[in-house]
């Protein structure tokens, strides 16, 4: 029996790909690579959000993915914060930009047709309804 019912979208593989390399860069910048406080801090918990939303994304949850693409947003701007910090901070604040620009953007690709399917078949049975009532 296969694992998945339906093949993912590439926008979809993307976004999940991203936010699992994300997730790992969150855990390895605050726990051993440039943490805040020697030893690592509770700061390694700030992937958790991401790792919530984690089994929707994978599932294509429509709602899910909208509150990825706004809490992903956090992540971008704690990337542009962190950008102009001292040592290898700089560059795992880049990397935390480009993967989290990469799943934003992913995700509003995936999401895009959805919607406008939504709103067209939203039209179809509001025009399906005003010809009942005639």
């Amino acid at each position: 029996m296969p694992l998945l019912k339906h093949p993912l979208n590439l926008y979809q593989k993307t976004a999940l790909i991203a936010s699992i390399l994300l997730c790992i860069l969150c855990i390895a910048w605050e726990w051993f690579l440039a943490p805040l406080r020697p030893n690592g801090s509770f700061m390694v918990l700030k992937c958790l959000p991401i790792v919530f939303l984690l089994p929707g994304l994978y599932r294509g949850a429509n709602y899910q993915l909208q509150a990825l693409s706004m809490v992903i947003l956090l992540y971008f701007l704690e990337g542009v914060s962190r950008l102009f910090e001292k040592g290898l901070n700089p560059w795992l604040a880049g990397l935390e930009l480009i993967l989290s620009s990469v799943i934003f953007f992913a995700v509003l690709m995936y999401l895009g047709p959805l919607k406008k399917a939504a709103k067209a078949k939203k039209e179809e049975l509001k025009s399906q309804d005003s010809a009942s009532n005639i």
